[in-house]
């Protein structure tokens, strides 16, 4: 497998949101990136807010830490469900084989999060708050997030998604209790459009799911295309329902664009698109066809005619894993085709245990006061042992995951991101050749 690296600075109107201190969890505006050292985020639209942190209880609890899994066995993201719960899995094994925490092993109580058109996820979270799980690993849909992210954390909670990535999420008032290790979408945006510039894309049609994650990373993307020097006149941007009998009106208008390139950021409905932008020619296989997380996986290609994807580029938060740990992945699911969020599910789950053997208590107020600091400026460790050692003679963590650097804002997510860019062979399958770029405080 060739795998190269290579690292794009941060966009000149980006850049300054993401060089700094930290951002938050604090208002219900789009938002994202960090302050400079004030402890004010600015969001993607340029307010700044101050993100709400957690306060301790007083009253460290020793009850066995429960961790709920909200994650997606069904629904349009389903495809990411596997890789996320073995990331899941080997982080319980790995996590109570250290010892557990406090010295009991954590407990799992798996759960589906379905997708924003059910509501499977209230349901889920329900039976985790009865259960009285004090960390809820997801979701993975940002749409599906907004629907629990207030209940969770009004019930002192900590929510901590691998793979949410709405900006909205920076400035959320969620009381401190909402954590991240997938990096927001104003990163990505600043990826996506570096891909597409240095393609050489001049005319640029943007096709959106109508959520939080579509809109947002739409508009991310956008503002960067026009900061890399495309007038906005050059620029479409369409943002549709994703329960929609038919996408050909919005398909219609991308062909009359006539754009030499365009992003599909989507979820499963994607198929439906992508085979319609091909009967009338401006599929992969006619025009430079970009996607993203939502939809960059082997999943899109089952039951496509063969090459209707080849050529088809795409970005998502991806770390380059080792070998060692896609085979203790593989030991979890040896079904595994895609390892999508897996790394940020395993470090979701690791912080998590991290946190309360810090705070010396499983609830989930005292372990989210915990969770920022043990992510950057103390003793480096990769493993929960490792980590487990340093905390347990006193000293300070940073914690170095499967995910690479975290190095927390205030808000609680990763201050700058790993993103791999993928393309779709002949078979309609993802190339195992991919390239990596980082992008914001270390870009």
């Amino acid at each position: 497998m060739t795998r190269s690296s290579w690292r794009i600075a941060a966009l000149a109107g980006v850049a300054s949101l993401v060089l700094a201190g930290c951002g938050g969890g604090g208002g219900e505006q789009a938002g994202s990136g960090e302050g400079a050292g004030t402890g004010e985020a600015p969001s993607a639209a340029g307010q700044a807010c101050t993100p709400a942190q957690a306060q301790p209880t007083g009253n460290p609890g020793t009850a066995p830490l429960k961790i709920g899994s909200l994650l997606p066995e069904t629904g349009s993201l389903a495809f990411l469900g596997p890789p996320e719960f073995a990331g899941v899995e080997v982080a319980l094994e790995e996590v109570n084989a250290g010892g557990g925490v406090l010295g009991q092993p954590i407990q799992h109580l798996r759960g589906d999060s379905g997708d924003d058109t059910t509501d499977i996820a209230n349901q889920t979270v329900d039976r985790h708050l009865g259960a009285g799980t004090q960390v809820i690993v997801g979701a993975a849909a940002s749409g599906v997030s907004k629907l629990v992210i207030d209940k969770i954390a009004g019930a002192g909670v900590v929510q901590f998604s691998p793979a949410n990535t709405s900006d909205e999420f920076t400035c959320w008032q969620d009381r401190g209790m909402y954590f991240r290790t997938a990096p927001p979408d104003v990163l990505q945006g600043q990826a996506l459009a570096q891909l597409i510039t240095s393609d050489g894309g001049q005319r640029v049609s943007l096709l959106a799911r109508n959520d939080p994650y579509g809109s947002g990373l739409a508009n991310s993307t956008e503002r960067n295309l026009v900061n890399a020097g495309i007038p906005q006149d050059q620029i479409q941007k369409l943002i549709y329902d994703p329960n929609a009998a038919s996408f050909n009106p919005e398909i219609d208008q991308v062909a009359q664009f006539n754009p030499d390139a365009i992003a599909v950021i989507g979820f499963d409905e994607s198929k439906r698109i992508l085979t319609r932008m091909t009967e009338v020619r401006i599929g992969p296989s006619q025009k430079r066809v970009y996607g993203t997380d939502g939809n960059m996986g082997n999943a899109l290609g089952e039951g496509l005619p063969p090459g209707l994807l080849n050529g088809m580029k795409g970005t998502l938060p991806l770390t380059e894993l080792s070998g060692d740990f896609q085979n203790r992945l593989k030991a979890q699911d040896p079904a595994l085709t895609d390892f999508n969020y897996a790394a940020e599910s395993y470090d979701a789950v690791v912080l998590s245990a991290l946190a309360a053997e810090a705070a010396k208590s499983t609830n989930g107020p005292d372990i989210a006061t915990q969770i920022n600091a043990i992510t950057k400026g103390g003793e480096k460790c990769t493993t929960y042992a490792a980590c487990k050692a340093i905390v347990a003679r006193g000293g300070d963590v940073d914690y170095d995951g499967a995910t690479g650097t975290l190095d927390f804002t205030d808000a609680g997510e990763p201050g700058s991101g790993s993103y791999g860019v993928q393309t779709f062979d002949a078979q309609n399958k993802i190339s195992p050749n991919v390239t990596y770029v980082r992008v914001g405080a270390q870009g």
